[in-house]
């Protein structure tokens, strides 16, 4: 049906002054009185509410009723001028195209984000989820933005694999079969499954991504993926949405660099281009949100050695729930004494111990630390996974070997260090992650359309 965006009404709303132009949305609000009833209206394109006057003499009584919040309608009349909301519809005609009923869950204003999980198919008629999916797309389309005009091509990896790209085990099952348990091996039972052996939704398309690469020289994915992790926190979820650059001829100071202005240019974009959604969530979520955001892009990131990032946490003086130690991952509660405590932006920690990393990481000369750097910043810690990775055949089978990953499963990736093998990098940034950066959201579920949890399928 031939209609205005209510985006463009506000947008543009002198052009439209005095003229009869038709909106279509849902109803925010109806307020009721003996002559004139006021309607907001909202059809999901921009943050604010379109208010609707109805002269109540110009139609019958059934004017109250028929505006019940949550309903969807088609209304025609005049724009004009308002003191209070810059601009206001005078209906003329309306239709009703979807009703609602009185059990209408979202009556209140305000709800919990707890109760809104409950129910994520009309959760995302808020303002809290409507703000958080311009802010999502606004930094996708960012995203592809930078790679594009960087030189990088776009490109789709599998989401259905044959390996575990990390080695740690945490992944689905593809499978067309019941479960039977009358074969006599693992092998044997998906022989005669559909790809005739196990499969798995990917954890990550890096694998493929490194032979694109190898080939187009800077190359990007980006899509979803998963893991079969029983993590029940604010940050993890089964099925997740990942930005994989691949660019050969790097190093690790290099994909830092491209990190770095990568990260800046995706924060500058929603800072120019969701303005009032950011004003939203400083007010009801993160107050100096839009500073901690401005800091992020005029500031030099820190490049910190891990080791040095050990003995600053152990010389803190800070009682940290997990103790600072050579050898061991850094835990949230570190990461964000960094960023927030020490530096108060962003850092870049580097040279981590080989233990605790993949097993596809360049190992430096030391022999105990690999060329892998993770991306902290203030308010969330760890944000962008990164490293060079190792090119070197014997060192990489002797790594696997290491972490119990069975080499045979690996021949076309080790392959690439047999043909024309060069120095390459690259990093993973978590999407649903940033968007919880951007908008101080503290709980990934809320960042997501649809999230997936453990015993959480709705």
């Amino acid at each position: 049906m031939k209609h205005i965006d209510i985006r463009q009404v506000f947008a543009d709303y002198a052009s439209y002054l005095g003229k009869e132009i038709t909106v279509c949305g849902w109803v925010r609000t109806s307020r009721d009185s003996k002559t004139v009833a006021f309607v907001e209206v909202n059809d999901g394109t921009c943050l604010k509410n379109l208010q609707i006057v109805v002269d109540k003499q110009r139609f019958d009584d059934k004017i109250p009723g028929v505006f019940a919040v949550g309903a969807g309608v088609c209304m025609t009349g005049e724009l004009r001028e308002s003191p209070n909301n810059v601009c206001e519809l005078h209906l003329a005609s309306y239709r009703i195209l979807g009703e609602c009923p009185a059990d209408y869950p979202l009556q209140k204003k305000r709800h919990t984000l707890e109760f809104l999980r409950t129910m994520p198919h009309l959760r995302v008629r808020t303002n809290t989820m409507l703000n958080v999916q311009r802010v999502r797309s606004a930094l996708s389309y960012a995203s592809h933005i930078y790679f594009q005009s960087n030189g990088f091509t776009y490109v789709h990896t599998p989401i259905i694999t044959g390996s575990d790209c990390e080695g740690a085990g945490e992944v689905f099952n593809v499978t067309v079969k019941h479960w039977n348990d009358s074969a006599a091996s693992e092998e044997e039972y998906y022989r005669d499954d559909f790809f005739g052996r196990k499969a798995y939704l990917t954890v990550s398309g890096q694998l493929e991504g490194e032979a694109a690469a190898m080939a187009l020289g800077k190359i990007y994915t980006f899509g979803p993926t998963f893991r079969a992790e029983n993590s029940n926190t604010s940050r993890h979820v089964a099925e997740f949405w990942q930005v994989e650059p691949e660019v050969a001829f790097a190093e690790l100071p290099d994909i830092i660099e491209i990190v770095e202005g990568y990260v800046k240019f995706i924060v500058g974009y929603v800072l120019d281009h969701c303005r009032p959604e950011l004003e939203f969530f400083e007010k009801f979520y993160e107050a100096g949100l839009i500073d901690k955001l401005n800091n992020v892009v005029h500031s030099d990131f820190v490049v910190l050695d891990y080791t040095d990032a050990v003995r600053l946490l152990q010389q803190s003086g800070v009682n940290f729930v997990y103790k600072p130690e050579w050898g061991a991952e850094l835990q949230s509660e570190h990461e964000r004494y960094l960023t927030e405590q020490v530096y108060r932006k962003p850092v870049f920690v580097t040279n981590y111990p080989k233990d605790v990393k993949a097993f596809y990481m360049k190992q430096n000369p030391d022999g105990k630390t690999v060329a892998a750097t993770d991306l902290l910043v203030p308010g969330i810690g760890e944000i962008v996974g990164c490293s060079e990775r190792e090119t070197d055949y014997d060192k990489l089978v002797a790594a696997m070997r290491s972490k119990g990953i069975t080499v045979e499963g690996y021949k076309q990736y080790l392959d690439l260090r047999r043909y024309g093998s060069v120095p390459h990098s690259g990093f993973g940034m978590g999407l649903d992650r940033m968007v919880m950066y951007l908008t101080g959201m503290s709980n990934i579920r809320d960042v997501l359309l649809y999230p997936r949890a453990p015993k959480e399928l709705k």
